[in-house]
């Protein structure tokens, strides 16, 4: 198991990004990929066509999101903190990824790069 943390620039409000991460229409905007998501905490949710699926653990609106990731019969849990801090350029966004499974890190470190925040970084630059 291994972890993860990176910031994110992001040239939008955390307000913005906040919505966008946690709106399936927005989300739908930024991936071309219909999404399960809900802001409410207990709720599942499923991106990318089931790739990411989990559940919501905690919402804190314009500031803080914290899933949990599934990873098939995994004892530790994946969780995701997902933090939103007022930047002068917008948003500097905080991820950290728990106990990602060996055999995953190196494809869920990519998609964070580039399907999940580059993807985001790109839909508020254009």
């Amino acid at each position: 198991m291994k972890d993860y943390k990176k910031y994110y620039a992001i040239s939008a409000s955390p307000e913005e990004v906040y919505r966008a991460l946690t709106t399936p229409a927005t989300i739908y905007l930024w991936t071309g990929e219909e999404a399960e998501m809900s802001a409410e905490a207990g709720s599942e949710f499923s991106l990318w066509e089931g790739s990411i699926s989990g559940k919501n653990l905690e919402f804190e609106e314009g500031k803080k999101i914290v899933q949990q990731w599934y990873f098939g019969d995994q004892e530790e849990k994946s969780i995701v903190t997902i933090k939103l801090h007022p930047h002068k350029s917008g948003t500097s966004v905080e991820l950290r990824h728990t106990n990602i499974p060996d055999d995953d890190y190196q494809d869920i470190t990519e998609g964070w790069d580039y399907a999940y925040f580059g993807a985001l970084a790109e839909f508020y630059e254009e």
